[in-house]
């Protein structure tokens, strides 16, 4: 892989897979950088394997705030995203006439399991 491309896949790691971010770093437009995911394959895999280590350390801080600080947000937030296999999911009441009339969200553990 020639060194441009490997100087955009460390600017990126370090900036957490924020493409513009490592962009401007390497000093490429993102034509550029979505062209290469688009035409070379080592290249594209190198980037989802730099995305997947960004939502690893982004998770493990959500961990952090529901384990070390017990923050209620980032508990429901988890369950709703994770927990829904378990019943924990939202619910919204749609009006078909045209809008949303209510919203009214549900926290109960799934039946059978």
């Amino acid at each position: 892989m020639e060194q441009t491309k490997k100087d955009v896949l460390k600017a990126l790691e370090r900036s957490l897979g924020v493409v513009s971010t490592a962009c401007k770093k390497a000093n490429i437009g993102r034509t550029t950088f979505y062209r290469w995911i688009q035409d070379d394959p080592e290249f594209k895999a190198a980037v989802d394997e730099i995305s997947e280590m960004a939502v690893d350390t982004v998770e493990s801080k959500l961990f952090d705030l529901i384990t070390k600080q017990e923050n209620v947000t980032a508990t429901i937030f988890y369950l709703k995203t994770k927990g829904k296999s378990r019943g924990y999911v939202e619910k919204q009441e749609i009006d078909l006439g045209g809008g949303v009339t209510s919203t009214l969200v549900e926290w109960k553990p799934a039946e059978n399991e």
